[in-house]
Parts: C-alpha cells; structure tokens; sequence
C-alpha cells in the first residue's frame, strides 16, 4: 500500500515540475520574460494549465499527508531511543598507536635546539 502510494507521490512531483515548466512566465520574476503585447497570449492555455498544476499540487499535498500518516503508524510502536537503549554497548577501542615527536623529525635534527634564524 504504502509503495503504491509513494510511486504516485513520485509521479504527481514529476508532472507537476513538466507543468509549472510549461507555463509561460508572466510576472516577469528576475527581470526576464514575459515580453510585450498581449493580444494573442493564449490566456485559455495558461488557465486550464494554472487549474491542472493546482490539481496536481493539491493531490501531491494529499499523498505527502498520507505518506506521513503511514510513516507516523508504523514507528509508534517504537523509538529511536529505545532502540538505542537495547542495543549492547561496546567497549572502547584501543587508542591508536601515536608516533613520538622525536620520530616525527627528519634525519640529524634536533628538537631541543633553539629556534633563532640562521646567519647568512
């Protein structure tokens, strides 16, 4: 039940993007499009495709809604706290091997030595 319903979730998103894609852009949004004259805009169009994606937008809002309710019912009957309870605990691991600073030092260098530049 509840993939059917994720599957038509999917499918309403992906028509509603080709759908709100589809129309033309009318408000001008970032100072692009909309252009000049509206003596042939196709008003019909834009109206029968403003009804459908507020169609599709709706049902996905029913379909997110009913997704949730399913997700909501199926953990009540526990929680992530509980599970982190019941699992065992493990001991710490072993702190890795750290190398001495003395190690970390190329060749013939010696840590101890005062650090004053170098007389040309």
């Amino acid at each position: 039940m509840e993939n059917v319903i994720l599957i038509i979730h999917l499918l309403l998103a992906l028509s509603l993007i080709g759908v709100v894609l589809l129309q033309r852009s009318e408000g001008g949004g970032l100072g692009m499009g909309g252009g000049g004259g509206n003596v042939m805009s196709g008003r019909g169009a834009a109206t029968a495709l403003g009804k459908l994606t507020w169609a599709l937008a709706v049902a996905f809002i029913a379909t997110s809604l009913t997704l949730t309710i399913l997700a909501a019912q199926q953990s009540a009957e526990s929680s992530v706290l509980d599970r982190m309870s019941d699992a065992p605990e493990e001991d710490a691991a072993p702190a890795p091997d750290v190398p001495a600073a003395e190690d970390l030092l190329p060749p013939g260098e010696d840590d101890t030595a005062p650090l004053t530049p170098k007389a040309e």
